[in-house]
């Protein structure tokens, strides 16, 4: 094994993250409907907040709140309350992505495994557990609880430092987003590997080390 670390994504690296329908669960539980324009509609607020999250304009909890401020009103609900329950209802349907429990447990044998997200806290370690795979991950690095998210290279840094200072050639950084996970890694100066299932072109200015299209074509590059 090249790496002594491999560090994750959560989001569609290691789990599933189907949005749409953590929030059709999180409705039905309110006894609302919720379709798919209200889907389009949401993620037009949403998507803009997670950049100005990922660079560093806002924090979580404005995030989290601000993307619910529309169904607050009308249903007059807090926004942090709709932000829990969405999480609790995301939790609710969390899956690994396919091979991924076949995979993290070799790798595990090979390398020590940590995860850098910039989801949320209250959903990363019930996901673990549900999923059967926080046995295997020595780190979990969270932006919400350090105050700063990918690709800051600060957060990396961060997870550098609970690591014990590993040689920066010895780690490798494994994500589905390229414009968090690998810029970010490229900004902490690791390798990188993009998760790159649907085939998109590489963004310019973005050099992953790698790029796979599959948890079965990750194995098979690294093991």
């Amino acid at each position: 094994m090249q790496y002594d670390w491999i560090l994750f994504d959560a989001d569609e690296t290691l789990f599933s993250f189907d949005a749409y329908l953590g929030l059709q669960t999180l409705f039905s539980r309110l006894g609302v409907e919720f379709t798919r324009t209200d889907f389009d509609e949401y993620q037009k607020v949403n998507k803009p907040l997670w950049v100005k999250y990922q660079d560093g304009e806002i924090n979580a909890k404005q995030l989290q709140e601000d993307r619910f401020l529309v169904w607050s009103d009308r249903l007059n609900i807090p926004p942090f309350e709709l932000n829990r329950l969405f999480l609790e209802a995301m939790a609710d349907i969390c899956k690994p992505l396919e091979s991924v429990s076949d995979i993290v447990p070799l790798l595990s044998q090979q390398a020590k495994l940590g995860i850098i997200t910039n989801g949320f806290t209250q959903l990363q370690q019930v996901r673990l557990e549900k999923t059967g795979l926080s046995a295997f991950f020595d780190l979990v690095v969270i932006s919400e609880e350090v105050g700063v998210a990918k690709p800051d290279p600060a957060i990396f840094h961060l997870a550098f430092e609970q690591m014990g200072q590993p040689a920066l050639s010895r780690v490798l950084m494994v994500g589905d987003n390229p414009d968090s996970d690998i810029l970010g890694g490229m900004n902490a100066g690791i390798d990188t590997c993009w998760l790159n299932v649907d085939s998109k072109p590489v963004p310019e200015g973005i050099t992953p080390t790698y790029v796979v299209s599959s948890w079965k074509a990750l194995g098979a590059e690294l093991l």
